[in-house]
This record gives C-alpha cells, structure tokens and sequence, in this order.
C-alpha cells in the first residue's frame, strides 16, 4: 500500500519508538491526523518543551528540570544507601512502593556485549565519583533479571566489592526476564525486602 509522503515519514518516525511495530505506527499515525490541529500542535509542543527543559541530575543522572533532581535534593532520604538502576522509569516504578527512601544512580542502559555496550556507555564512571563523595554504606542493584541485568550487576559487584561497600541485588517476587517498569507495587516491595547480598 502506497502512503503519501508526509504520511510514510510519520509513520517511519513512529516506528522508531520503543515498543511500536508498523501496524502500531500505522494506527498511532492516523489518530494523530483525525485529532483536531490543536491537540496534534499540544503534543508536538509537549515534545520540544521536554527536550528543551529536561537533563540529567548531575548527581544520580536522573531525569530532572533542574541541575539536582527532587530525590536528591531531599534531605530526608537515607544517604546510606544507593539503588542502581537501568533506566529512570525504574526509579518511577521502585518509588510506587513508597517504601524504599534510599537514593538512586542510573546507568542508562545495561552491559551487552552482543550490541556493544559495555561498562564504558554506562555510568558507572559517575557511580564511581559518588561512592568517593558520598557515605553509601550499601548499594542495592535493581537491574532487570535478564542476560544484560544479570551481566550489568555481576560487574558492578566484581568492581565495588573491594572497595568495602555491602552490595545486595533484589531478588524474591522479579521473574525472570521480567522488566522493573511493568511489575506491580507488592511485587517489587517483595524483591527489595528479599534482595541478598552479592
């Protein structure tokens, strides 16, 4: 089927997203051409104004509007205690719980070699930075249980354990192959309240 060009351009810029395959594209494309103009302008302007304010927190490389996120700058969390995540929408996820009150620091992906990622993509040079500056007493890792989580948090254990830093992974309640964002609040309490040591 043939689409005209302004359609196959949206469509292909569509298909880029995470998670949206051609047919998704095709219908998310003609939803966005029925939409009044205005609301089509409202999210095209949602999208600029995201990537024109928001950057990493320069502590922790969170999502933030500011040089220091909102978790950071709260003196009430424990300082004592780091969880390592893949991605900020693990944060997200981890803070539904409304248990955990420790700080984060997010590598912004996983090690995979096969795609050729490796330590140096991630952050763990600024994870590095911060045990040298901050009083973590333990680092709990809460990457995905898959090959690239498993691999991502082996290294970070082979890597900090000498400096004397008790490192713990979350365990009961995340199956495996199973992503942060998409598990419920009980079963991520469960997998922070069970998480052992590496």
């Amino acid at each position: 089927m043939l689409f005209a060009k302004p359609l196959a351009e949206l469509i292909a810029e569509l298909e880029k997203l995470p998670g949206v395959g051609p047919k998704s594209a095709q219908r998310l494309a003609y939803h966005l051409l029925r939409v009044p103009d205005h609301e089509a302008s409202a999210l095209a302007t949602a999208i600029m104004a995201a990537k024109e304010k928001l950057r990493f927190c320069h502590r922790c490389q969170n999502i933030s509007e500011f040089e220091e996120c909102e978790i950071c700058r709260d003196v009430r969390r424990d300082k004592t205690v780091m969880c390592v995540v893949a991605e900020p929408r693990d944060i997200v996820a981890l803070e539904r719980i409304n248990d955990y009150r420790g700080r984060y620091h997010v590598l912004h992906g996983l090690m995979s070699p096969v795609d050729g990622i490796g330590p140096e993509q991630l952050r763990i040079k600024e994870l590095i930075g911060r045990l040298h500056d901050e009083p973590v007493e333990e680092i709990i890792v809460a990457t995905n249980p898959t090959i690239e989580g498993d691999t991502t948090a082996l290294y970070l254990a082979k890597l900090l354990k000498p400096i004397g830093i008790k490192i713990t992974r979350i365990a009961h309640g995340m199956p495996s192959g199973g992503e942060l964002d998409y598990a419920d609040s009980a079963t991520l309490l469960s997998a922070i309240e069970y998480r052992r040591e590496m």
